[in-house]
């Protein structure tokens, strides 16, 4: 376990950034303590300083989790956000987008979000803007990328795909072996 350097770093803020805008500072200083990214065996892991104290305890080798994993680096050196994250990303989210009841389980799935399946979505949301996904009931089930700006929405197919799918609860049975 170790700290992220500066580009890990700046990797990490990126793509959180995409889904939270500037609400990343909130994720690090909280009233209930101080928290921060550790990264082990390309991991990264977001923890409270006293989880990381008690973890810093056990030898790498022996170490498999500690706090939350947001996400892991590729082996091109990019991050990739797990699901996992949607804890922390949901109650920040810029831009959300709500699903209709028939389509919740496609997009559980894993398939990409069509237009008639869109409830509603937040206005200004642009194109290749990250997204927050949600039920009509308020429940987050996971994040994606726009397809197209909620302007050119409203004059699309109905079979138009308008939101592309990046990951949802779902991955939490479909690819359990490899989130922790």
């Amino acid at each position: 376990m170790r700290p992220l350097t500066e580009e890990e770093t700046r990797a990490v803020f990126e793509k959180l950034s995409k889904y939270i805008g500037d609400k990343v500072k909130l994720l690090l200083e909280r009233s209930d303590g101080v928290y921060c990214f550790r990264l082990q065996k390309d991991r990264v892991f977001y923890a409270s300083e006293r989880m990381i104290k008690l973890a810093s305890t056990i030898s790498r080798d022996n170490l498999m989790s500690f706090g939350t994993c947001i996400g892991k680096f590729t082996k091109t050196h990019k991050f990739r956000l797990h699901i996992t994250a949607l804890e922390f990303l949901a109650p920040y989210a810029k831009h959300k987008i709500w699903l209709k009841p028939n389509a919740e389980q496609q997009f559980l799935y894993g398939n990409h979000i069509l237009k008639s399946g869109l409830g509603r979505i937040t206005q200004q949301t642009g194109q290749y803007q990250g997204v927050i996904i949600y039920s009509m009931n308020d429940l987050p089930l996971g994040f994606g990328v726009t397809a197209k700006s909620a302007i050119e929405i409203k004059a699309v197919d109905p079979m138009t795909i308008v939101a592309f799918h990046q990951a949802d609860t779902g991955e939490y049975l479909r690819n359990e072996d490899f989130l922790s």
